[in-house]
């Protein structure tokens, strides 16, 4: 499968901060892709440097197998971009919005326009400056799609949204979906996981994973162990075992790692006098406050070894 865009130890720096270090992905092409992340993460960075807003620092970055430092003009025909913080010219009305658009996009599908004006119910003939934010949203993802982009790239696109207003939104791009590749930031957890296929996890400008959604939720597990005895004083857990701790005779730990047959041997023979093991999926976001975690020193209540070490992806 073709990569709509990849990266290749792309940095960004300004001055001496580093908002992006050496981030390497690759988004296939059919995608849903969240890029999720803390605000300050530095998603709205990786964007622009896609966008050709910023220049890389070092590295390359290619969207739609051009390099993004030469994305301009008629490469936008085929990008649809929604921010946040979407500028828009607020003096005129939807109508004479999408009439100006129109005529830029030789590929416009008018139908396609009509459809979504019908579905967001967006009054034509108000001026932008008069609509809500959720409004202006629609009006952006109007304005965006008729063309439609073989990309669209969303940056916090559900940021202080109303919920009903967010499933519209999330509607209308699963209806996109079969025939362009979705690339969106986010740092809420929530509305992303229902309908992403890949997730990246961006951290301080380091991508700390990125992969298929159903991957990351099939390699972790929540396991609690009942153990017969009190944990020994000097137990040094395995390397993809986050947030270890324990409390006396039950030990809880984050394993990054999991393989069912294989995974379930190896706690066997690591607590061969265990009286229960309950291993439990986790939800997104109790994985990535778990790798969050990971590589910091972690107060334990008893004496189980807490070390500080990278997350094993």
């Amino acid at each position: 499968m073709n990569a709509v865009f990849r990266t290749q130890s792309l940095t960004k720096k300004f001055g001496r901060t580093v908002a992006l270090a050496g981030i390497d992905v690759e988004v296939p092409e059919g995608a849903i892709y969240a890029l999720v992340g803390a605000n300050g993460a530095g998603k709205t960075t990786l964007i622009k440097v896609l966008m050709n807003i910023f220049q890389p620092t070092s590295g390359l970055a290619t969207v739609l197998g051009i390099d993004s430092r030469h994305i301009a003009g008629r490469h936008f025909e085929r990008i649809g971009y929604v921010s946040e913080n979407q500028e828009m010219p607020e003096w005129m009305t939807l109508r004479q919005l999408l009439d100006y658009y129109r005529n830029l996009y030789p590929a416009w599908d008018t139908a396609l326009e009509q459809q979504l004006v019908r579905q967001f119910d967006l009054p034509l003939n108000r001026k932008l400056k008069h609509m809500s934010r959720g409004m202006k949203m629609k009006a952006a993802f109007a304005s965006s799609l008729p063309y439609r982009p073989a990309l669209i790239v969303l940056d916090e696109p559900f940021s202080g949204l109303d919920p009903l207003v967010r499933d519209e939104l999330i509607e209308v791009l699963l209806d996109r979906a079969p025939e362009t590749t979705i690339f969106l930031s986010s740092h809420d957890l929530a509305e992303i996981e229902a309908f992403s296929s890949h997730v990246g996890y961006l951290e301080n400008g380091r991508l700390l994973f990125s992969e298929e959604m159903t991957s990351l939720a099939a390699r972790f597990r929540e396991i609690t162990i009942t153990l017969a005895e009190p944990l020994a004083q000097q137990f040094s857990p395995p390397a993809h075992w986050l947030q270890c701790e324990s409390v006396d005779r039950v030990l809880r730990f984050v394993d990054s790692g999991y393989q069912e047959a294989a995974s379930r041997e190896e706690l066997a023979a690591v607590f061969p006098g265990a009286r229960d093991i309950a291993i439990q999926p986790m939800s997104l976001r109790a994985i990535f406050l778990a790798v969050a975690k990971a590589g910091r020193t972690q107060p334990t209540s008893t004496s189980v070894a807490a070390e500080t070490r990278e997350v094993q992806i």
